[in-house]
């Protein structure tokens, strides 16, 4: 069994979902006609990192994005391995996470998405403004900042408008000179 189709909320939450709007960033963007589009189900398990890691190294590869290729699967990596140590995975087929990667034909920038069955992000303000600089060892979602990426999450609802989890979106620029 797969984790139901997202729909992604775009205004106030009527539902009343259990989640603290002033916390939640609506995904930015999304669009109907991807350069490339892969997904795929991870088991949430400790090499659902790497596994991800190594299936977007191809995909970005096969998509022939122009963009470092390390850079894109090295955030994906810690997305997955974000939800599966932070969050919590779909019970279906003994427990996955999502990753969704697609590209946009208008500035070449990459989106990687990982949903999870948890519908709230803890520390999320503190998450999304981390400093690119390093201070200390790199660990986990720094990475998005470091690469100039954007994180963004929202809550995850099934057809019936049911949360059921959250999406959580890294827009990594195609473009990146490593200067702070």
């Amino acid at each position: 069994m797969n984790p139901p189709k997202q729909q992604t909320s775009t205004s106030a939450d009527p539902a009343g979902a259990p989640h603290d709007a002033g916390t939640v960033t609506l995904l930015p963007r999304t669009t109907d006609s991807p350069t490339f589009l892969q997904s795929c189900h991870l088991t949430a398990n400790a090499s659902a990192g790497p596994n991800a890691r190594i299936r977007v190294r191809t995909w970005l590869t096969m998509g022939r994005w122009a963009g470092n290729v390390d850079q894109g699967s090295r955030v994906a990596d810690k997305l997955v391995d974000n939800a599966v140590r932070h969050a919590k995975a779909f019970p279906s087929d003994g427990g996955v996470v999502t990753l969704r990667v697609f590209g946009f034909a208008d500035t070449g920038d990459l989106a990687i998405e990982v949903d999870d069955a948890l519908p709230r992000f803890p520390g999320f303000p503190q998450v999304a403004n981390l400093s690119s600089e390093v201070q200390g060892p790199p660990k986990g979602l720094w990475w998005v900042a470091h690469y100039r990426g954007r994180l963004s999450w929202d809550v995850k609802r099934d057809v019936t408008h049911t949360v059921i989890g959250k999406t959580v979106q890294a827009l990594i620029p195609q473009t990146w000179d490593g200067a702070a």
